[in-house]
């Protein structure tokens, strides 16, 4: 009987990464992250590799709008560390949306992605915006889900 090999598709058989353009306005926050993290990461295609990055560019526009359920608004708490002793801070959903919309989706996604070098490396093919200009018109995006 002879025996199968399963190769698996390398960086440079990877297809073109295309542009694609997702509007938050209205979009629970955890829905749209959870498209935003499987598009980067490239799970919608049929080339899909999980040690490869075969994704997408993502474009985020009218992320000041992102709906989140709940009292989350209010009650949910963004945490971070200075480095220095007793520096823990953290921020409210609804004060972050004053000063960084776009750092509340941006949280979002990047925690749905993996905790390593290949996770850098696509959140840096995540382009999050405010409202509703963005300055990615000469790719030209294709409309997200």
């Amino acid at each position: 009987m002879k025996k199968e090999t399963i190769t698996s598709p390398k960086k440079k058989a990877i297809a073109e990464r295309s542009w694609r353009i997702y509007d938050a306005k209205d979009r629970v926050l955890g829905r749209i992250a959870t498209e935003i993290a499987s598009t980067l990461r490239g799970k919608n295609k049929p080339s899909f590799t999980p040690h490869i990055d075969c994704g997408d560019f993502v474009i985020v526009v009218n992320a000041r709008y992102v709906v989140l359920t709940g009292k989350k608004r209010d009650d949910k708490q963004y945490y971070r560390h200075t480095e220095y002793p007793g520096g823990i801070r953290n921020v409210s959903a609804a004060e972050l949306f004053e000063t960084a919309p776009e750092n509340v989706l941006k949280n979002a996604v990047v925690g749905m992605l993996p905790k390593n070098s290949l996770g850098r490396q696509l959140a840096k093919k995540l382009k999050i915006y405010p409202e509703a200009d963005h300055p990615h018109g000469a790719q030209k995006p294709i409309a997200g889900s």
